[in-house]
Order: structure tokens, then C-alpha cells, then sequence
């Protein structure tokens, strides 16, 4: 019987390059779904085909296209004036920031001169002004503590109490503490005025370093300023929807399609097996005998293979009933080997299976 040709395996350098075509295809028809045109109160954007890419495919070196688009932006014709306007404006301002960048050149070029606020203060510089405070203070605190001396000494007297006396000491010694601490007093206050002329001064030396700088960094503020200002704006639109478009599983088709066939050549191999050994098997079993193959006691006769010596084999029923059986038609192997065909006494033909299956 003869074996059935498998099916031939898919070329892979065929199959990629018509993978690669079917994602081609896709991703151009993904872009063009996505290339929405949109119309809104302040302007449109539309997709317009502009021109074509000729490329090569690296597998197979033919010429495919690829389409290109342009996106213009229009906006509408009041938008639009005011966009010339900003334009204009901008353009102004940025002439403004150029003719002023070129006149800070020698600002720049020159250091800050300091010399006009004098030296930084140190707290000596006041030690003459703390002395003249402290000196004004005692002026006024000594005649009073001269007074109180002789207010108490006249008191202490006509208490009856002599100088020398323990309590006349301890009246005489607590005046005196009194008296230094008043002093003390006098001189710390001194202090804290030389101390506030000293902030005093520093605070008027740093506002003169601020102004300095602020006269020097001015100009160059105003042109970052204008610099800043001469950005343009660009028209906002909607966010396009984006359409998902799958790609086509070529590869995988080829293969399932590849897989199939040879399934169906794995079972067309595996019945004609089990055919051709049932055809053996029954010529071994019966040996000499014959068997009636004759047509004309057949039916529901369906072809279903092909000896390896060119005989078809059938599947058939006996006309008097029974299973389906596997075999030769008589008048089909007579034509082949003759001798393998023989009359039986009623009339109908039988075949030698053991010299008609070489």
C-alpha cells in the first residue's frame, strides 16, 4: 500500500516575512484609527497624508511603503489674533531683554564699591560715646548719694549715735553698699547704650550693602524678567482616544495549520497500517484459500488506499449482511495478477490474497 506524503514544512524565512507584514499592516491601520481630527471653539488639528517612506524588508529585501502624515494646528480666527498679538508681544519684550543685556555689560564689568558706607563697626568705636553716658549718669547719681551721707550722719547724731559706734558703722556700711550699686548700675546702662549704638550702626551699614546690591542686580532682574516673558504658548488639545487594533497570529497559524496536516498524515499512516497489515495478516491466515472478492456481492463500497503494487483497497459490506470488511475487487486484481483470480462454482470471482498483495 502506498505511504502518504507528509506535508511539506512551513518556510520560516516566508513565514516571518509575512509576520512581519501582517504587524506592518497592523501598526499603519492602528495610526491612521488613532489620527483623529478635532474641532474645538479655539482651533482644529488635522491629519493630512503628506507623503510615503519606501523601505526594505531585511528578510526577503522587497520594497515596502509607509505612509507619513502631518499634524496642523489652526486656531480659530480670533484665537488667532490674539496668538499674533502674544506674539507680537513677546517679540517686543525680547528686543527689550536683548538692547538691556547689552547695556549691563559694564555694570557687571565693575566691581561694588563699598568705600562710601566707611569701615564695618567695632564695638570700640563707641567706647568714647559709652564713657560720656556713664560720665553724664555718675554726674547726676553722686550729688544725691553725697546728700543722703550727710542726711544720714545728721540722723545717726541725734539718735545718739557717735562714729565708731556698731550701729553707726553697720548705718555707714549699708549707705556705702547702696551707693556702689547705684555706680554699677550707672555703668552697666552704659554699656547697653554703647552696645545699641553699636546695632544701631551695624544695622544702617547692612542696609547700605542691601541697597548697593539691589541697584546693581536690578537691571539684571528686569531682563530675566522679560527673558522669561517672551516664552510662547502653545494651543491645548483634548487627548485622542487610542484605538487597540491586534495583530494577526500569522506565525501561529502557519503552525497550527502545519501541526493539522501532519496529524491528519499521522492517521492516514497509522489506517493504512493497520489496512496493510489486516491485508498481510489475511493473506498469512488463509494461506492457499481464496476469498470471494467478486463486486457484485458488495456494497456500500468506499476507497480508502492504494497497494504499493498500484491495486486499490476498499471498505465494503457483504450484500447478505455482516461487519465492514477491508479488501480487493476481484475484476481489479485479475487485471493485475490474473493468477490470483479464480471462479467459484456459483459463478462469482475470488482472489488469492497471498499472491494477489505482492
Amino acid at each position: 500500500m502506498k505511504s502518504p506524503k507528509a506535508p511539506a514544512a512551513p518556510d520560516p524565512v516566508a513565514t516571518a516575512a509575512a509576520q512581519s507584514g501582517a504587524n506592518r499592516d497592523t501598526a499603519i491601520t492602528q495610526g491612521i484609527l488613532n489620527m483623529t481630527n478635532q474641532v474645538t471653539p479655539d482651533g482644529s488639528l488635522t491629519y493630512t497624508h503628506t507623503s510615503n517612506q519606501d523601505l526594505v524588508d531585511s528578510l526577503t529585501g522587497s520594497h515596502y511603503i509607509v505612509p507619513q502624515y502631518t499634524a496642523t494646528t489652526t486656531l480659530s480666527p480670533s484665537g488667532q489674533r490674539v496668538q499674533d498679538l502674544n506674539n507680537q508681544t513677546e517679540e517686543n519684550i525680547a528686543g527689550i531683554g536683548r538692547d538691556q543685556s547689552a547695556r549691563i555689560g559694564d555694570l557687571l564689568g565693575k566691581p561694588i564699591d563699598f568705600s562710601s558706607l566707611g569701615a564695618a563697626p567695632l564695638p570700640t568705636d563707641f567706647s568714647a560715646d559709652r564713657q560720656k553716658y556713664e560720665d553724664a549718669l555718675m554726674a547726676r547719681l553722686n550729688p544725691q548719694i553725697s546728700r543722703d551721707r550727710s542726711s544720714l550722719e545728721s540722723r545717726l547724731i541725734n539718735q545718739g549715735l557717735r562714729p565708731g559706734s556698731q550701729a553707726y558703722n553697720d548705718a555707714a556700711d549699708e549707705l556705702g553698699r547702696n551707693a556702689n550699686d547705684a555706680r554699677l548700675g550707672a555703668i552697666l546702662n552704659a554699656g547697653t547704650e554703647q552696645s545699641r549704638m553699636f546695632g544701631l550702626a551695624s544695622t544702617a551699614r547692612q542696609q547700605g550693602i542691601q541697597e548697593l546690591l539691589t541697584q546693581r542686580n536690578q537691571p539684571i532682574n528686569e531682563i530675566s524678567a522679560l527673558m522669561n516673558g517672551s516664552q510662547v504658548s502653545l494651543p491645548q488639545f483634548v487627548s485622542t482616544p487610542q484605538t487597540q487594533v491586534a495583530g494577526t497570529d500569522y506565525q501561529g497559524a502557519v503552525q497550527a495549520n502545519y501541526n493539522a496536516q501532519m496529524d491528519a498524515y499521522k492517521q492516514k499512516v497509522a489506517s493504512n497500517n493497520a489496512m496493510m497489515g489486516g491485508l498481510f495478516g489475511l493473506a498469512g491466515t488463509l494461506g492457499g484459500a481464496a476469498i470471494k472478492s467478486d463486486r457484485r456481492l458488495k456494497t456500500d463500497i468506499e476507497r480508502v488506499g492504494t497497494l504499493n503494487n498500484g491495486l486499490p483497497v476498499y471498505a465494503y459490506r457483504y450484500k447478505d449482511g455482516g461487519p465492514v470488511h477491508i479488501g480487493l475487487m476481484a475484476d481489479e486484481v485479475r487485471a493485475v495478477h490474473p493468477e490470483a483470480v479464480t471462479t467459484t462454482p456459483d459463478g462469482f470471482d475470488a482472489v488469492y490474497y497471498a499472491k494477489a498483495v505482492l
